[in-house]
């Protein structure tokens, strides 16, 4: 029985000289369906060279990897990642989901994650699961309290290693790690706060301040 195609929107710019517009139109276990500046889909497998400084390194049901001239960004189902060199600073693009979130595809301290932006958190705040499988000690950061659904639930102060979102890389960011009542990784202010932030219709682009 053949793997049914997972199908997204997303599109990723290579910030080159000679920019390719690259669309992932469909995902199967290594290989992956794409449109290239416009043109017709075809599959590629991974290891495959799509255009000039821009290869297929994996792809799966979550998401397409490509490395662009050695730098890799995964694309999401759904999520809409650019990159752009015209100011000389990282950016990535995000386009919201069906409810209107912004979900961005990246990694903490190395283990790929998924985040929710989220103006109103101070700080990035992580399921303690979450936090166990990407290696933080979070029990050995400092201990408070957070108010939930169901009441109040310990928290622990953290800072970790590395935030990467596409191009966009900070270092040493305070974050929380919450025990309970927390579905999924908030892309708080710690990091946000490193960024201008604007609207473009309905996209949310993130330039790398400092």
């Amino acid at each position: 029985m053949r793997t049914p195609a997972l199908f997204c929107a997303a599109t990723l710019f290579a910030g080159t000289a000679q920019a390719s517009d690259i669309s992932v139109v469909g995902l199967f276990p290594n290989k992956a369906v794409l449109v290239i500046d416009g043109g017709a889909p075809k599959t590629y497998a991974v290891g495959s060279t799509i255009s000039a400084g821009v290869k297929l390194v994996s792809a799966d049901n979550s998401g397409a990897t490509l490395e662009v001239n050695g730098k890799r960004q995964t694309i999401a189902i759904g999520d809409h990642a650019g990159r752009s060199a015209s100011n000389g600073r990282a950016s990535v693009t995000l386009l919201p989901d069906s409810q209107g979130h912004y979900m961005a595809q990246g990694q903490i301290n190395g283990g790929t994650v998924r985040m929710l932006l989220d103006t109103g958190a101070t700080l990035i705040a992580l399921p303690a699961t979450e936090a166990t499988r990407l290696g933080v000690s979070y029990k050995d950061g400092q201990m408070g309290y957070v108010k939930t659904a169901n009441g109040t639930a310990p928290a622990y102060r953290v800072t970790l290693n590395s935030v990467k979102l596409g191009d966009i890389e900070i270092s040493q960011v305070d974050a929380v790690v919450q025990e309970q009542g927390l579905p999924f990784i908030l892309l708080g202010m710690s990091f946000l706060n490193r960024m201008e932030m604007r609207r473009e219709g309905e996209q949310m682009v993130l330039t790398k301040r400092y």
